[in-house]
C-alpha cells in the first residue's frame, strides 16, 4: 500500500440518505479521531479486517485477459441446459409463445442476478463466502450457495461421464445402438419401426436402459456398478482437476477450447441437420406459436427456473469468476455480453435439435412429440436415434458426444471454482497454499458420493439429486435471500455508487428496479407457486418410496437452512442489545484493502445501514497508484 499521503486529497465526501455532506480521510488509522460528525458515536460499524502480519499467502491470482472472463462465463453458464432442457421446453408449452415469459424472466431475473453477482466479485476480489461482509447477516445465503454448489458438483458430472461412455462408444465401424443383436439387448428391442407397439424399444433406448445403465426396477435394487461408467466417472474428475488445479490463469486458458468448441460443432451439425429430409418439420413445430398457452402457470414456472438454471446464479460460481477481473474492468458490459450468447445459444441448439429430430420423425412414421423427450431421454436416446440414421453416422457419433462432454465440462469446472475460491478466500491460511490437495481431496470425496449414481439403480439416485439438491425450490430460496441481502440490507443506493466508483457511470435505473422489487417479488411467487403445486417426483411412472422423497427434501433442507440458522446464530453471539446487534450484523465489515480501494469507510466514520454515498474513486483514494497488497 501507498505511503504517499502527500498525493491524496486530504478529505472526500461523504453523502447520507438525506444529503448531507461529511468528510473524512480513506486512509484514517483505525483508532485515530473521529471526524467532526457532531459528536455522534459509531454503534455500527464493526472492526476493520485485517491480514495478520507475517503472513506470507499466495496470490489468489486474476486473468490474465479481459476476454478469459467473458469465455469462462460463457463457458460456466452455456451448459448441456441449453442443448436438452431449454428447446423440450420451448416445444412443450407453446413452441414460439414460451419465449415471450422466457424473455421477461431473463430481463427481470436472469440478467440482474447475473450482473449483481458477477460485479459483487469484482468490486471485492472475493468468493461467494467472503463477499457477505457486506451484510454479515446474510452470509448464510453464502454457506447455502457453498452447499448447493458441491451437490451440484456430485451429480452434474454424471452426465459427462454418459456423454463420453457414448464418445468412446462411437469409435466403431457401426454404432451399437442401431440394431438389437447385441448380447445386452433386451426382448423388448425392436429396430422394427413398423411393428413396434407401446411395450417395445428403440435399439437406442435399448443401449440407454439396458447396456448404459442396466436399470433396476427402483431406488429400492441399487444393483450392482456400473463398472464402464465408474472408469468414465473417474476420468472426468481426474479432468476436470487438472483444468482447474493450477489457478485461474490455467483455468482462462483451458475454457478457450472447451467453450468455442461446441460451437463449431453446433454449426456443423445445424448445417448438416437443415439439409436432412424432414427437418423442416421438426423445425415448424419447435417454434410455431400457441398463445393459448400463457394462461398457463406452469409455462411461467417452467420460464423462470429455466434461466436460473441456465444462467448459473445463485452458486457463488459467477462471484467467484468475477473476483479474478481487474477493479475497473467493465463487468456491466461483459454481463450483457454472456447474457445475449447464452440465450442465444439456447434458442440456437433448438434449431440443431428439431431438425434432426423432425428427420427421426420422418423416418420412424411417427409425431415428434413421441421422439422428442426431457432431459436424458432427449440426449441420449432420441439423438443417438437420430445420428443412427445419418451417413457415416459414427462420425456424427463423435462430433456430437465430444460436443456434449466438453459443454458439460466447463460448466462442471467453473462450478468448482466457484467452491474452491469462496472456500480458499475464507481460510486462506489453511487452504491457499494447499489449494492442490484440498482440490484432490473435495474431487476424490465427490466422486465417492457419485459412485450411488452409477449403480444399476444409479438413475433413480441421480433424478434426486437433479430435483431437489440444486434447482427448483431451494434455488428461489437462495435467489430470494440474495437479493434482498444486497438490495434492501447492503442498500441498493450503496452498491450503485461502487457500481459508479468501478465503471465510472451510473447503470441503468432498471437493475435497482430489478434487484429492489421486480427479482425477489418473482422468486417469491414462483417459489410459493411450486409449493402449492407441488408434486412428487416420478421417473417414468415410477414412483419413488417414502424414505426416497424424505431424502431428496434433506438435500434441499441442506441448502435452505443454512440461511436462517446463520442468521439464529450470528444475532445470538454478538453483543449488545436486540437492536444494537441488528445494526452491527446488518454493516458492512471492511478491511484495509476495501477502503485503499474507496469502496469501504474507516472505523471511525459513522455508517449506519441502508446509507447511501458515492464513495471515493479509486485514483482519489490511492493517490492514482494500485496498492501492492490488492
Amino acid at each position: 500500500m501507498s505511503d504517499e499521503k502527500g498525493d491524496m486529497p486530504e478529505k472526500v465526501p461523504l453523502r447520507d440518505m438525506n444529503g448531507t455532506d461529511g468528510n473524512y480521510n480513506p486512509l484514517q488509522e483505525v483508532g485515530g479521531p473521529p471526524p467532526e460528525n457532531g459528536g455522534k458515536e459509531n454503534h455500527t460499524t464493526a472492526p476493520l479486517q485485517e491480514v495478520p502480519e507475517g503472513e506470507d499467502l499466495p496470490d489468489r491470482g486474476s486473468w490474465g485477459r479481459r476476454m478469459d472472463f467473458i469465455v469462462a462465463c460463457m463457458g460456466y453458464a452455456i451448459g448441456i441446459g441449453n442443448i436438452w432442457r431449454f428447446p423440450y421446453l420451448c416445444y412443450k408449452n407453446g413452441g414460439g409463445a414460451f419465449l415471450v415469459p422466457y424473455v421477461i424472466a431473463l430481463i427481470c431475473c436472469g440478467v440482474p442476478s447475473f450482473f449483481m453477482e458477477a460485479s459483487i466479485g469484482q468490486m471485492l476480489s472475493l468468493g461467494g463466502l467472503g463477499i457477505w461482509k457486506l451484510c454479515p447477516l446474510f452470509k448464510g445465503v453464502g454457506y447455502a450457495a457453498l452447499v448447493m454448489s458441491f451437490w451440484l458438483n456430485v451429480w452434474y458430472i454424471v452426465v459427462v461421464a454418459w456423454a463420453l461412455l457414448y464418445l468412446f462408444k462411437s469409435f466403431t465401424v457401426e454404432l451399437p445402438w442401431i440394431h438389437c443383436d447385441h448380447e445386452w439387448n433386451s426382448e423388448l428391442c425392436s429396430d422394427n419401426y413398423t411393428l413396434r407397439d407401446n411395450t417395445s424399444r428403440s435399439p437406442s433406448e435399448d443401449f440407454w436402459k439396458s447396456f448404459v445403465l442396466e436399470e433396476t426396477s427402483g431406488i429400492e435394487e441399487s444393483g450392482s456398478m456400473r463398472w464402464p461408467l465408474v472408469f468414465t466417472l473417474m476420468l472426468a474428475w481426474i479432468v476436470c482437476y487438472f483444468c482447474i488445479w493450477k489457478g485461474v490463469k490455467w483455468t482462462g486458458k483451458v475454457v478457450y477450447f472447451t467453450a468455442l468448441y461446441p460451437y463449431v460443432m453446433l454449426f456443423i451439425l445445424l448445417i448438416r441437420g437443415l439439409t436432412l429430409e424432414g427437418a423442416w418439420q421438426g423445425i415448424v413445430y419447435y417454434i410455431r406459436p400457441d398463445f393459448s398457452r400463457l394462461g398457463d402457470s406452469r409455462v411461467w414456472l417452467d420460464a423462470v427456473t429455466q434461466i436460473f438454471f441456465s444462467y448459473g446464479v445463485g452458486l457463488g460460481s459467477l462471484v467467484a469468476l468475477g473476483s479474478y477481473n481487474k477493479f475497473d474492468n467493465n463487468v456491466h458490459r461483459d454481463s450483457l455480453i454472456v447474457a445475449c450468447i447464452n440465450s442465444g445459444t439456447s434458442f440456437f441448439a433448438g434449431f440443431v435439435i428439431f431438425s434432426t429430430l423432425g428427420h427421426l420423425a420422418h423416418v420412424q412414421k411417427q409425431d415428434i412429440e413421441n421422439v422428442a423427450r426431457s432431459g436424458p431421454g432427449l440426449a441420449f436416446v432420441a439423438y443417438p436415434a437420430a445420428i443412427a440414421q445419418l451417413p457415416i453416422s459414427p462420425m456424427w457419433a463423435c462430433f456430437f458426444f465430444s460436443m456434449f462432454f466438453f459443454v458439460g465440462l466447463d460448466s462442471q469446472f467453473c462450478c468448482m471454482e466457484g467452491f474452491f475460491t469462496a472456500c480458499t478466500d475464507e481460510w486462506p491460511k489453511y487452504l491457499r497454499k494447499h489449494k492442490e490437495i484440498f482440490i484432490a481431496v473435495i474431487c476424490l470425496i465427490s466422486y465417492l458420493i457419485g459412485l450411488s449414481m452409477v449403480t444399476q439403480g444409479g438413475i433413480y439416485v441421480f433424478e434426486l439429486f437433479n430435483t431437489y439438491s440444486a434447482s427448483g425450490t431451494s434455488l428461489l430460496f437462495l435467489m430470494f435471500f440474495q437479493t434482498i441481502g444486497v438490495a434492501w440490507c447492503y442498500g441498493v443506493n450503496r452498491f450503485y455508487g461502487n457500481l459508479e466508483d468501478m465503471l465510472g457511470f451510473r447503470p441503468y435505473i432498471w437493475w435497482k428496479i430489478c434487484w429492489v422489487v421486480l427479482t425477489p417479488i418473482i422468486c417469491v411467487g414462483v417459489f410459493l407457486f411450486s409449493l402449492i403445486q407441488y408434486k412428487p417426483l416420478t421417473y417414468e411412472g415410477y414412483k419413488y418410496p417414502p424414505w426416497g422423497y424424505a431424502l431428496g427434501w434433506i438435500l434441499s433442507m441442506s441448502t435452505m437452512i443454512c440461511i436462517p440458522v446463520y442468521m439464529i446464530y450470528i444475532i445470538l453471539v454478538t453483543e449488545g442489545s436486540i437492536s444494537e446487534r441488528l445494526k452491527k450484523v446488518t454493516t458492512p465489515v471492511w478491511s484495509r484493502q476495501d477502503i485503499d480501494r474507496g469502496i469501504g469507510v474507516p472505523e471511525a466514520q459513522h455508517q449506519y445501514p441502508y446509507q447511501s454515498y458515492p464513495p471515493p474513486s479509486y485514483a482519489n483514494a490511492v493517490g492514482g497508484k494500485q496498492p501492492a497488497d490488492v
